[in-house]
C-alpha cells in the first residue's frame, strides 16, 4: 500500500517512545503532506543533534560542550551532589527548582539481567569525583523501581566509607515512578524530606 521510503519513515517513527503504528503513519503523512518544511528542519535538527550533542565530561549529562552549563555555573553549591538515572532526571530536578548542587547522571541502574553492572553506570567516575570535589552531602535520586533501589542501596554501601553525609529523596516520588514524570512541587517536597542513608 506505500511505497519502500513511506513505510521506512513510519518504521523510523516507532523508535519514539509511546508510538504505535497507527501514530507513526499519521505522523509521517501528516509530515510529507502537510508540513515538509517542518519534517525538513526536524530531519536537520535531528542530524545536527546527532552529530554534536555528547555527554558532559564531569556529570554525563547531554551537552553540545566537554562539560554542561550546570558544571561550569559557580554559584552552584560544589558541596552537593545529586545521583540520577538519566538526563530528563536532571531535567525534572531543575525545573523543581529546589536543588543548587551538581549532578552525576547514571545513565541507567543496575540490572544484571541486562548487562547492567557497576562499570556500566561509571561508579568508579562516581567515586573518584566525590572524593576530588570534596562533596559533603550525596543526595540518591534513583526512581523508586526495584532497580532503582537496588542502585541507590549499592551507591550507598559504596560511598559510607568516605563519611561523607547520604540521602534518598523523601517517598513523595511514588513507587514504580520515574522522575521525569513527577511533577515540579512533588518532587520539591521529595528533596526536602529526603532522609539519611
Amino acid at each position: 500500500m506505500f511505497s519502500p521510503l513511506i513505510k521506512e519513515l513510519m518504521e523510523s517513527l516507532r523508535c519514539l517512545p509511546g508510538v504505535g503504528p497507527k501514530s507513526a503513519q499519521k505522523m509521517a503523512l501528516y509530515l510529507l503532506e502537510r508540513d515538509s518544511q517542518g519534517a525538513d528542519r526536524l530531519a536537520c535538527s535531528l542530524r545536527d543533534a546527532l552529530d554534536k550533542v555528547g555527554r558532559c565530561g564531569t556529570c554525563r549529562t547531554l551537552t553540545e560542550d566537554s562539560e554542561c552549563s550546570i558544571c561550569l555555573d559557580q554559584e552552584r553549591d560544589q558541596t552537593r551532589l545529586c545521583i540520577v538515572e538519566t538526563p530528563a532526571d536532571v531535567i525534572a530536578m531543575e525545573n523543581a527548582g529546589s536543588f543548587d548542587g551538581r549532578y552525576f547522571v547514571l545513565l541507567g541502574h543496575l540490572s544484571p539481567i541486562d548487562g547492567i553492572g557497576p562499570e556500566e553506570l561509571g561508579l568508579d567516575r562516581l567515586e573518584k569525583l566525590v572524593v576530588q570535589a570534596s562533596v559533603e552531602e550525596v543526595i540518591i535520586a534513583t526512581n523508586s523501581t526495584i532497580e532503582g533501589e537496588a542502585t541507590s542501596h549499592y551507591i550507598s554501601e559504596l560511598l559510607k566509607p568516605l563519611n561523607i553525609e547520604l540521602s534518598r529523596l523523601a517517598q513523595g516520588v511514588p513507587i514504580g515512578g520515574e522522575l521525569e514524570y513527577v511533577d515540579g512541587n512533588t518532587l520539591a517536597l521529595a528533596l526536602k524530606g529526603r532522609k539519611k542513608l
